[in-house]
């Protein structure tokens, strides 16, 4: 029987190519086969060995997706073949990226597996905005949450009781979030941070209050996370660095190139 080969599950990080670890990197340019997500940026996908075949199998809200089960497959038919099988995650492997079942599958067919972690988009776009999740005095936790995951009570999706909350997948969900929010007597004017295609060129960044957002979100082109939280609140001193003609409540600011 042939030696079966090894599966890494890699977090490509939020976007950019340069915030990828530097295991990661080594490994994507040894990989054999690499199965990546929807949102791995072509750029990312620059860094592969030019002989791997790559895969893809996204899956993205209101689109076309690929099934659990096929991935689970295809990985482990790869590792049949292949020494070096890549399966590349958005983020962290770890967050929100159904590794527990990938992890099952590896390890029922018996197939060595080994996780390299990456930066999950949350901590990202706190560099990104320069707002700290934490605040001594404001707020001790952070609360990470998607509206497709989360428990559900009385029908409704529960929202995490911390100072801070992060929502990922936000979108259209987060206007919601807002709604309940201000109901269970959230103050109105709690800041609120989403980001839109968080660490690449195209970034989009919107400033306003939980009120603002209750009343709706514009279209988005991208992956969106919301984070909101008193320890959002701009610091009296920082720099705005935003476009001019937007208003103080829904202020944006677009990714300069490095």
């Amino acid at each position: 029987m042939a030696a079966l080969g090894k599966v890494y599950l890699i977090g490509a990080g939020p976007g950019a190519q340069d915030l990828i670890t530097l295991r990661g990197a080594r490994l994507l340019a040894q990989a054999d086969v690499v199965l990546h997500d929807a949102l791995v940026t072509p750029e990312m996908l620059e860094l592969c060995n030019p002989e791997a075949e790559l895969i893809p199998v996204g899956k993205r809200c209101g689109q076309l997706s690929t099934a659990q089960a096929f991935i689970n497959k295809q990985m482990v038919d790869n590792a049949r073949k292949f020494p070096l099988v890549v399966r590349l995650k958005g983020g962290d492997p770890m967050m929100f990226g159904r590794a527990d079942e990938e992890l099952r599958a590896l390890e029922e067919a018996g197939i060595e597996v080994e996780v390299v972690p990456g930066i999950t988009t949350a901590l990202a776009a706190a560099a990104e905005t320069k707002q700290p999740l934490t605040k001594r005095g404001v707020s001790r936790s952070v609360a990470f949450f998607t509206s497709s995951t989360a428990p559900e009570h009385d029908g409704h999706t529960a929202i995490p009781n911390t100072d801070t909350l992060v929502q990922y997948m936000g979108g259209r969900e987060a206007i919601a979030t807002a709604q309940r929010m201000l109901e269970q007597g959230r103050k109105p004017e709690t800041p609120v941070v989403v980001i839109e295609n968080c660490s690449r060129p195209d970034q989009r960044i919107l400033r306003l209050t939980l009120e603002t957002l209750a009343r709706g979100l514009g279209a988005a082109h991208g992956p969106v996370l919301v984070m909101l939280g008193e320890a959002l609140r701009r610091r009296p001193h920082q720099s705005r660095d935003s476009d001019a003609g937007q208003s103080d409540e829904q202020e944006s600011e677009h990714r300069r190139s490095a």
